[in-house]
């Protein structure tokens, strides 16, 4: 007859191997994703690709759930990438009620409220902010899609929505969603990039106006960026951010 000690020793290592087991249920490879981009023609090209960024959220969801060993639930986001990419057409499946998905992106946006949350300008021993052009290494992405924006008075702004890159024809801008007393997921502020400065951690990032002046700031629709291309509009607005930096 079999000890205690020994049945529970046997318990825990086939608790292991059932951990170990589910864990290799949900393989990212399993699913095949980036071979059915290169043969699925619809995921090709610029019209596939809001499609092709949906399918990659989901495999990050997927490993994030497997990260935290909530195995069982990766599998099921990875079962649900397979049938999306096996289907004929996924652009016809959901569905087309756009007040229900405003709704839906609403819930995305950062909920704050103006001048709500202190900042930290004004603590003893606050360190300088930093140009974003004299920052060294320079700024990733990662660094600064979702941050923090600040008023050189410190009043909370909103966040990074969005980057656009600079061209021959414009310098690059930040796309800045702002919460409490703008209008969430509609329209943006749009900052010239090389005006805002940082701080030296690089978590907050800083306007050059006081937040009384933001609010003078016209806001633009962020579902599409075809008045980037007027000139005399860019040169209002880049106008606009034109002051004295925060100290």
């Amino acid at each position: 007859m079999r000890s205690p000690q020994i049945i529970l020793c046997l318990a825990f290592i086939g608790s292991l191997g059932a951990t170990a087991a589910l864990a290799g249920e949900c393989n990212l490879a399993d699913a095949g994703l980036e071979e059915a981009i290169i043969q699925k023609p619809e995921l090709r090209g610029p019209a596939g690709r809001h499609m092709v960024r949906d399918l990659r959220h989901l495999r990050d969801s997927a490993f994030i759930l497997w990260s935290y060993g909530r195995y069982d639930d990766c599998a099921r986001v990875m079962g649900n990438i397979r049938e999306l990419v096996s289907e004929p057409s996924m652009a016809s499946m959901g569905t087309n009620d756009e007040d229900e998905a405003d709704q839906q992106f609403a819930a995305r946006e950062p909920m704050v409220q103006r001048g709500a949350t202190v900042g930290h300008r004004d603590d003893v021993g606050a360190t300088p902010l930093v140009a974003i052009t004299d920052l060294t290494p320079g700024l990733m992405a990662n660094e600064f899609i979702g941050s923090e924006v600040r008023s050189s008075d410190d009043k909370i702004i909103g966040e990074v929505r969005n980057v656009v890159f600079e061209t021959k024809d414009h310098d690059a801008y930040a796309v800045i969603a702002s919460g409490g007393f703008f209008i969430p997921g509609t329209d943006s502020i749009i900052a010239p990039i090389h005006l805002l400065r940082v701080s030296q951690e690089r978590d907050v990032f800083f306007l050059p106006m006081p937040e009384a002046d933001v609010k003078a700031i016209p806001l633009m629709p962020d579902q599409d960026y075809t008045w980037l291309s007027n000139a005399e509009w860019r040169s209002r607005n880049d106008a606009l951010f034109v002051g004295p930096w925060p100290k």
